[in-house]
């Protein structure tokens, strides 16, 4: 008797470590996500935010760890990675995307969006469901759209009051045909650069500004050396929170159900985070000296016809302008 209540001791403790070791093996899984942005950055708050809500769902059995300030690469390298299935998420401006998925082009023209409102109506409905499907095709899944807000012109030299004093200016842009052409049509020289590099390339008079929203030019320090903006507000083009198909593949479909959500309902709190960066950091470098100005706005709308021609090329990209622009 004692010999079997031994044995049933052990039994009973080797049941309990294997059920520990077991719990232990499915207590988390960590999807590793990238940002170009610094911690504490909206895009980055929201995506962790989006993990605490992806815990919960999942009872702490699914997180999300976020390598911001480029640890990952820049936005370019992180997208083949996120293919690849090496990033399991990735938050990335839109136009990266255009040559990749070419639904994307639509919302990344220039003036495409009257408002922050308008933008944020359209994201957040049919056109926006749309274009999100439209990543699958290139292993990636779409999630949601966050802000990247309006995006002005700022440079080293002088104030931008009309378009005629963009003319001969050298202005860093992303790495995006559309954004060269874009910035070529204002009479400006563009020149795709890494993020990174603007900060000296400004300095250095490589470049003589580059264009980005109120948040961005602030934690860059570029209103350090470029000490003019412009609220010419030439794009409202949304962020991306992707996926990589092969990492959502090996999800269940209650798991896959619980990100999709978590990644919504992480765009109301990328928004109220948003809203009060812009504020803040519009203070914060109007308080450092830089000069704010606001031009007319309808002779840079008026130069982007041959851009819209030439991008907009295709029956799918012109009925989704037509629905953008339609959307009340």
């Amino acid at each position: 008797m004692k010999y079997f209540g031994k044995f049933s001791a052990a039994l009973a403790l080797s049941a309990s470590l294997l059920a520990s070791i077991a719990a232990a093996g499915a207590q988390e899984l960590v999807l590793k996500s990238a940002d170009t942005h610094p911690d504490g950055y909206p895009t980055v708050e929201a995506v962790k935010y989006m993990g605490e809500l992806l815990k919960q769902k999942t009872n702490g059995r699914i997180g999300i760890e976020v390598f911001h300030s480029r640890q990952l690469g820049e936005e370019k390298e992180t997208i083949e990675q996120t293919q690849f299935g090496v990033i399991d998420l990735n938050r990335v401006n839109m136009a990266p995307f255009n040559g990749i998925v070419p639904e994307t082009v639509a919302p990344s023209l220039p003036y495409i969006f009257r408002s922050k409102e308008h933008m944020r109506t359209v994201m957040d409905g049919p056109i926006g469901d749309d274009i999100l499907k439209a990543f699958e095709a290139q292993q990636l899944i779409g999630l949601a759209f966050y802000d990247s807000g309006a995006r002005s012109f700022y440079n080293s030299k002088k104030p931008i009051k009309t378009i005629d004093d963009l003319k001969g200016m050298k202005f860093r842009v992303i790495q995006s045909d559309l954004f060269v052409d874009m910035v070529n049509a204002l009479g400006a020289n563009a020149t795709p650069m890494a993020y990174g590099e603007v900060y000296s390339g400004i300095q250095t008079g490589l470049i003589d500004g580059a264009e980005n929203n109120w948040p961005s030019y602030e934690s860059s320090k570029h209103y350090e050396v470029a000490k003019y903006y412009s609220l010419d507000e030439h794009s409202m083009s949304p962020e991306v929170l992707v996926m990589s198909k092969k990492s959502w593949d090996k999800l269940s479909p209650e798991d896959q159900q619980a990100v999709r959500e978590a990644a919504k309902e992480s765009v109301g709190k990328m928004r109220e985070l948003w809203d009060a960066k812009e504020k803040e950091s519009q203070k914060i470098v109007e308080e450092a000296g830089v000069e704010v100005t606001h031009p007319d706005k309808q002779p840079f709308i008026d130069a982007m016809k041959p851009v819209y021609e030439k991008f907009a090329n295709t029956d799918v990209l012109k009925d989704l302008v037509k629905r953008i622009q339609e959307t009340q």
